[in-house]
């Protein structure tokens, strides 16, 4: 059948008028051919009138189509049994012209992205090889789009510390960021609502506008807007992850950096570049990193137990014994976990990254009293040595009064210091030694003892005078 471009020349060369047999020896056609162009007078190629052979059919197929769930092969197979002639090219032919189970694809789309207009960041859980064993780990990757480079880790799990702590790390090997970060609607950084409505977690909102980006999310069923972080999965998990054993987590991701560093510099025809050579173009319209970028952290209260250990995830990290029973500060970062008491730090410690192996104890020896001497005695309370030092009399009343005072007797050494301070020395040396005698302990009594004395002292009582003697001057 002549196509539409030899039926419109076979017109035009009539309208100039050339006979048939000219214009079939130039076109290349049989006389015939040319006549029935010519008859039809027309370019536009006639449709085919054939009877299809699955129409007869076309009942059993809408019924079977439901009960074999959308397979054709399955349907063809139940028509065969029922005495249908046709063949399974003939079915698909006629579900595919009348859109019977079938609809035809949609137009894709494409997207382009200026350089530092966006990156886009996603996860992805692999199995990798470690010291022998297969352990399930999250792969978290970040592409900028314009130029396709590629960076990623991989972690035993995957919150919003660990998060922050990718980013910071993807942002410090690309050298800046883009002006906004794609991500699909996962809750490590949606507080609320999904696509155009998405409002990211104040922490994560602070850490974006830390390094000059926003975070967007695309719409819920529209994964294909994130297509330039999620074809490289694929490629991460055939090529690097295939046959790649690591000692630990540190060199699995040392090596994927490696990985990363000989991939972005491989020329791909479809860019017409290598991503390194496209990152050279994008790099100057990068965000650029702060001047000082706090390192990532993690903050949590802990109580330091009765064997001089922390708590973090699962393992034990060891703190100076002499803060057993306190409350102390346990920062998490990406490679340590550090022990502070107030702004000091008291211990630090390599993170144990290992969540699904046993627990493990973390020890320092220096947080541990020398062999032989246990926890060193408590020195005394300056209170008791400045009351011995300025009335040392009452030294057998102080050691009385302790042994009845819970505790080591601070408050009632403090309050006894103070009222020699406050009181003639002779009167409180007596109400001492009364209390002493008759097993006084109750500081208020005593102190309303010397009161006493002292109204005596101080205050003497006025001359008894005779009732019957005269006036003096009279």
């Amino acid at each position: 059948m002549l196509d539409q471009t030899i039926r419109g020349a076979i017109l035009r060369l009539r309208e100039q008028g050339r006979g048939i047999r000219t214009i079939a020896r130039a076109l290349g056609g049989s006389r015939a051919s040319v006549r029935e162009v010519l008859g039809s007078g027309s370019e536009q190629v006639p449709r085919l009138e054939r009877d299809e052979k699955a129409a007869q059919y076309r009942d059993e197929i809408l019924a079977l189509l439901p009960e074999c769930k959308g397979n054709l092969v399955r349907v063809h197979e139940e028509l065969l049994k029922q005495g249908a002639k046709l063949s399974y090219q003939a079915l698909t032919a006629f579900c595919r012209r009348h859109r019977v189970g079938h609809e035809p694809g949609a137009p894709a789309g494409r997207y382009e992205f200026a350089p530092g207009s966006e990156m886009q960041h996603d996860t992805s859980p692999h199995t990798v090889e470690l010291a022998g064993c297969r352990l399930k780990a999250q792969t978290a990757s970040l592409v900028p789009c314009h130029s396709h480079m590629l960076f990623f880790r991989h972690y035993p799990v995957f919150d919003r510390f660990h998060c922050k702590v990718f980013l910071a790390d993807a942002l410090a090997y690309f050298g800046g960021a883009c002006a906004r970060c794609m991500i699909d609607n996962t809750h490590v950084v949606v507080l609320y609502g999904t696509g155009s409505r998405m409002v990211p977690v104040p922490e994560m909102a602070a850490f974006a506008d830390r390094y000059g980006f926003r975070f967007v999310a695309h719409e819920v069923g529209d994964a294909d807007r994130s297509g330039r972080v999620e074809r490289p999965f694929h490629y991460i998990e055939n090529n690097f992850l295939a046959k790649r054993p690591a000692r630990d987590w540190h060199d699995l991701n040392a090596q994927a950096r490696a990985w990363c560093d000989e991939k972005n510099a491989v020329f791909r025809a479809r860019l017409h570049a290598s991503p390194r050579e496209l990152f050279a173009a994008e790099r100057p319209a990068l965000k650029p990193l702060p001047v000082w970028v706090p390192e990532v952290r993690r903050i949590e209260q802990r109580i330091v137990d009765v064997e001089g250990f922390v708590s973090m995830r699962r393992h034990r990290y060891s703190a100076p014994y002499e803060l057993i029973g306190r409350q102390v500060e346990v920062h998490e970062t990406k490679d340590r976990v550090e022990v502070f008491l107030g702004p000091r730090r008291v211990a630090s410690h390599a993170r144990v990254w290992d969540v699904q192996g046993p627990d493990r104890r973390v020890a320092d020896g220096a947080h541990r009293p020398p062999r032989g001497q246990g926890r060193r005695a408590q020195q005394e309370p300056p209170e008791i040595a400045d009351l011995l030092r300025v009335a040392p009399e009452l030294g057998a009343y102080l050691s009385a009064l302790r042994e009845h005072t819970p505790g080591r007797g601070t408050l009632a050494a403090r309050r006894l210091l103070r009222m020699v301070r406050d009181y003639p020395r002779g009167p409180l040396a007596a109400a001492v030694q009364t209390a002493l005698h008759y097993g006084l302990f109750d500081l208020d009594r005593l102190e309303r003892l010397v009161l006493r004395g002292i109204a005596g002292e101080i205050f003497p009582p006025p001359p008894q005078t005779d009732p019957d003697a005269g006036d003096p001057d009279e």
